[in-house]
């Protein structure tokens, strides 16, 4: 099976907005051909198709595959380097503070380090859970990621870690330990107890997007107690935060959801606690001096006290370095 390749250069994304070239490299990527050949497919002359393979060439998006010798004349085989490409860049703004971008899991003190942090980095946040978080983070699309995976070993984050940067040289810090559990209406009108009772027929329930760290521990957990999917109303009403969990229960549109413990109180909802988590920091070594202020910053004072004022957080590992 071929592969799709990733493409995170702004030069080669930046030549690829021109269609002319996009349609030589799609020609190139279905088989290989010659100029004359492309020449004739497009309808162009060998001159204007010899001007975008070289440009598409230096760009290292294709390659001389083959060189046939008919007769008298040498015919050069062009092909693409790879099967298909999935062109992905972040465009930041562009100012005199660094600017960083936070991919993973949605968590509540983090946003109040970015506040902290606003005169000597701009930290833009992309929440996507967990699982996606570090898959975007090995992708280039952000410098730093927040995780909150247990695996089946009851580890924390770095099997995960270990898995998708067999090759790079990574740092996985604590930011925080943090309780989750279940989040109902304010006085808990429907009596809601532990997870069973989300598979009742009167309960909406509001759920976490695919590849959170709150969402892989539910489906774990319904597999557990034999529970199936279907069976919980609003399995597949998604959200990407704790607090649009909270904000829906307080709302009225659910009745219950899976959260921390914080987001509940500060919706004033109420909170039945089922586990504590380790919520770490996942980085690239080679970026450790760009993320210092927040590297710093989390280990100060300030920040314990700013995030143990946050129900439901512990911040006596704070900053803390995992070893794996």
């Amino acid at each position: 099976m071929e592969k799709v390749q990733p493409v995170h250069a702004f030069d080669q994304i930046k030549l690829l907005a021109d269609p002319r070239r996009m349609e030589v490299l799609r020609r190139l990527m279905a088989a290989p051909a010659t100029l004359t050949q492309l020449a004739r497919t497009l309808g162009q002359s060998p001159a204007w198709v010899r001007h975008h393979v070289l440009m598409l060439e230096s760009a290292n998006l294709i390659e001389l595959a083959e060189t046939r010798l008919v007769g008298k004349v040498t015919e050069k085989y062009y092909r693409a380097r790879a099967s298909a490409l999935l062109l992905q860049e972040v465009i930041l703004p562009k100012t005199d503070k660094a600017v960083m971008v936070f991919s993973g899991s949605h968590d509540l003190a983090l946003e109040t380090v970015a506040g902290q942090l606003s005169r000597h980095v701009t930290l833009l946040s992309l929440p996507v859970g967990s699982l996606d978080g570090l898959v975007n983070l090995r992708q280039g699309l952000c410098q730093v990621s927040g995780a909150h995976l247990l695996d089946e070993n009851g580890e924390y984050n770095t099997p995960f870690v270990r898995h998708l940067f067999p090759d790079h040289e990574m740092e996985i810090v604590t930011l925080a330990h943090r309780i989750q559990g279940l989040i109902a209406g304010a006085g808990n009108p429907k009596a809601i107890r532990d997870i069973p009772d989300l598979a009742r027929q009167d309960v909406r329930f509001v759920n976490r997007n695919p590849g959170s760290g709150t969402r892989l521990w539910f489906d774990r957990e319904l597999k557990r107690l034999g529970i199936p999917p279907e069976q919980v109303n609003g399995y597949r009403l998604e959200v990407k935060t704790h607090s649009e969990a909270a904000a829906l229960v307080a709302q009225g549109s659910a009745d219950a959801a899976i959260g921390l413990q914080a987001a509940a109180h500060q919706h004033g909802l109420d909170f039945i606690p089922l586990f504590d988590e380790r919520y770490d920091l996942v980085l690239p070594r080679e970026q450790e001096e760009n993320l210092l202020p927040l590297l710093d910053y989390i280990q100060t004072a300030a920040f314990r006290q700013e995030a143990g004022a946050l129900t439901g957080y512990n911040t006596s590992h704070s900053g803390e370095q995992i070893p794996f």
